[in-house]
């Protein structure tokens, strides 16, 4: 650990500005962003006596190695910088808040042509209205299906929707009258498109309007005396109540506002979101992070408010979730710059945005409930992750015990080959740390049977070995050749220069820049030979290599001639087998794709000098490469931007190609002519091979 004082900046340097710093490691990551109304007299906490900081604090200057800052003009410019650096770098010691689930909302689309109602989860998109989050699925489908009956909009798939255009007849949805069936033309797209409006209206708490004009109709008809048609608006009116009914009145006032509650304890944290919207609680959604900062309740809840408002902008508009910022924001603290994040918040929506805490009334007691629910999640959460922390230290030291290594692998790395009887050979690597999935470590290699500028083998056909040899070799080549750049290694040459391990544009790390505590590889013991060969002859000494072979889920190691035995209820065992198994998935995925991509290459790709405009105007023109392989120079000269010389040339190239075996219809024997583009043979197998 570095000591402050070798990095604390000079007295006078540090501007009494306001401003956004950044902390950094010895190896420049950035590890904590922080905003202050005047820089010089934030930094200078930092730097005072380490007895005397938070222990987090200290564990945080210690683990840093320099600091940076930016000025900027206003404490509302430091709180929008502070937000998009912790989004870009990621801070460790930075508190993060994490989705407890993936919550579902009501989704309307009405960018398309008929707008389709439907559930979504995930980021949100253009031209799409939503409505929620919700706690479960079903509650959506519930109110949807009580909606229908009054505002048939489109619920199906685009496959389902072109389908029943082609035949002519819509879905079950369009015969019992819950769907207006504009696939067939039973309504234009101007009339569904306008019954959609109503349904997100309804749906944004414009209800009352609704109701009585519907009541009106029903009077209307019942003195006309058409009873059938009274019956069925009655009928819609109590089907909208009822929907109604599912979303109970909070706040007498109509407001529009989104509550958030705070549960915490030494080491973690609940926030609870309640979005209200018309007096009625519309949404709900929840987020638990870990306190790896000093931070209190007010700044938990400024976090909050930067992760829920921060890629929002305009007004939320009267529909919870559907983006935007609401005229209330009611809190149980109030951050310590509260001026300024009140008027980020307000520069956010567009207009005037009230930050308070609720004293009384109906908004005190709501934040109540919404207190107990973040209460709730706390528990229920640390209940949950008391699990899975168990079960993964006991995994990592059922590990670290049978391979006889030094400490747990606390990041392991498992290499696995695939290729399609010995073409197209491809190599991935995937990271778990602490037991978990780190995704944004995963790589993938196309194997070339070299490592640096040497030539180690040809490269073509089935040779596991070699190419565990090269992945490893050509991984680990890497994450010396970045060590070498900072100063760290001195051993070896350096044939090309690849900058250290954190990018000076982006602050983030380089590929392959920080080594495992241990390499599993897919495979027994030539595989396992071939990767502890590749490390030796790097001279890394410091990381451990075994393999795990599919038949019977035996662990190898390196010059061993009988491999290790885990117990088949064993949590490591359980651990090295997700591992493998999510090696051999990402090296699978990506063969497929490299497949996919060589499948889709035609005849006409080979071609000197016709691109992609001039060889889609030839397929569309004739129809097929069958019409195209039978026609003659002139009616292929026929085709605008095609010369004689370039018409001879294609036919030269359908010539040599060779011709697809005819595709059969299996149940007739009857042989089906080409109608579309041909396209080359494919493989009938597949297999990844790695063991």
């Amino acid at each position: 650990m570095a000591d402050p004082s070798s990095y604390r900046p000079k007295p006078g340097q540090i501007p009494d500005s306001p401003g956004v710093y950044k902390f950094r490691d010895e190896h420049g990551r950035v590890i904590y962003v922080g905003k202050a109304k005047s820089l010089r007299q934030r930094l200078s906490s930092y730097f005072q006596d380490i007895a005397n900081l938070h222990h987090r604090t200290r564990t945080m200057v210690l683990t840093a190695a320099s600091v940076e800052w930016t000025v900027v003009g206003t404490e509302v410019e430091a709180l929008q910088l502070e937000y998009s650096w912790i989004k870009e770098f990621d801070p460790r010691f930075n508190v993060k808040y994490r989705d407890d689930k993936s919550y579902p909302s009501l989704a309307v689309t009405i960018g398309e042509e008929f707008p389709r109602a439907q559930v979504m989860r995930g980021p949100k998109r253009k031209g799409v209205r939503y409505f929620g989050p919700y706690a479960h699925a079903w509650a959506i489908r519930e109110t949807v299906d009580l909606l229908l009956r009054v505002f048939p909009v489109r619920t199906c798939s685009a496959g389902v929707f072109k389908r029943s255009a082609q035949i002519g007849r819509p879905c079950l949805l369009g015969y019992i009258g819950k769907c207006s069936a504009p696939c067939v033309g039973r309504v234009t797209a101007e009339e569904h498109r306008e019954l959609a409006e109503e349904f997100c209206d309804f749906m944004a708490g414009r209800t009352g309007t609704y109701l009585r004009r519907l009541e009106q109709q029903m009077k209307d008809a019942a003195a006309e005396m058409e009873y059938e048609r009274a019956a069925r608006l009655r009928d819609d009116i109590e089907a909208l109540k009822r929907a109604m009914e599912k979303n109970a009145v909070v706040l007498a006032d109509a407001t529009d506002a989104d509550l958030i509650a705070v549960a915490e304890d030494e080491l973690e944290a609940a926030v609870q979101i309640f979005h209200v919207r018309g007096g009625r609680v519309r949404g709900q959604r929840g987020w638990v992070t870990d306190k790896v900062e000093a931070v209190d309740t007010a700044g938990l809840v400024e976090h909050a408010l930067q992760q829920l408002y921060g890629d929002e902008q305009g007004d939320a508009g009267g529909v919870a979730g559907s983006g935007g910022v609401p005229k209330e924001v009611l809190v149980p603290a109030l951050p310590e710059a509260y001026e300024p994040v009140q008027e980020w918040l307000s520069s956010r929506r567009g207009a005037q945005v009230s930050l308070r805490i609720p004293q009384r009334g109906d908004k005190k007691d709501l934040m109540a409930t919404v207190q107990r629910n973040a209460q709730h999640a706390l528990a229920l959460h640390k209940t949950k992750r008391a699990s899975d922390l168990t079960t993964r230290s006991r995994a990592l030291e059922e590990i670290a015990e049978a391979l006889d290594l030094d400490s747990a692998p606390l990041r392991i790395e498992c290499f696995d080959i695939s290729h399609l009887q010995g073409d197209d050979v491809v190599a991935s690597m995937v990271v778990f740390e602490d037991g978990l999935a780190r995704k944004s470590e995963y790589r993938r290699f196309q194997i070339k049977g070299r490592v640096g500028d040497t030539q180690i083998w040809h490269g073509e056909g089935q040779d596991d070995v070699r190419s565990m040899h090269e992945v490893v070799s050509r991984r680990f080549r890497r994450y010396l050749l970045e060590k070498q750049k900072t100063g760290e290694w001195v051993d070896g040459e350096v044939d090309e220069a690849v900058g250290g391990p954190i990018d000076p544009e982006t602050g983030r790390p380089r590929k392959f820049a920080y080594p495992p505590q241990l390499v599993v590889v897919d495979g027994g013991q030539p595989q396992v030979a071939a990767a502890k060969k590749a490390l030796d002859e790097l001279g890394i000494e410091d990381v451990a290599v075994c393999g795990l072979a599919k038949r019977l889920e035996e662990v190898w190691l390196p010059g061993e001639g009988d491999p290790v035995i885990l117990p088949r209820t064993s949590e490591g065992l359980y651990l090295l087998q997700r591992i493998r198994d999510e090696a051999h998935r990402f090296a699978i995925s990506y063969q497929r794709s490299k497949r996919s991509k060589s499948m889709k290459a035609g005849a006409l790709d080979s071609v000197p000098g016709l691109g992609d405009t001039r060889r889609q105007a030839l397929l569309k023109h004739f129809g097929s490469l069958k019409r195209l392989r039978v026609a003659t120079v002139e009616q292929i000269c026929e085709v605008p931007g095609i010369g004689r010389r370039t018409a001879e040339t294609v036919l030269a190239a359908l010539a040599g190609a060779a011709q697809p075996a005819p595709a059969v219809n299996t149940a007739t024997g009857e042989i089906i002519e080409e109608e579309g583009p041909a396209e080359p043979a494919t493989a009938s197998s597949e297999r990844g091979y790695g063991s």
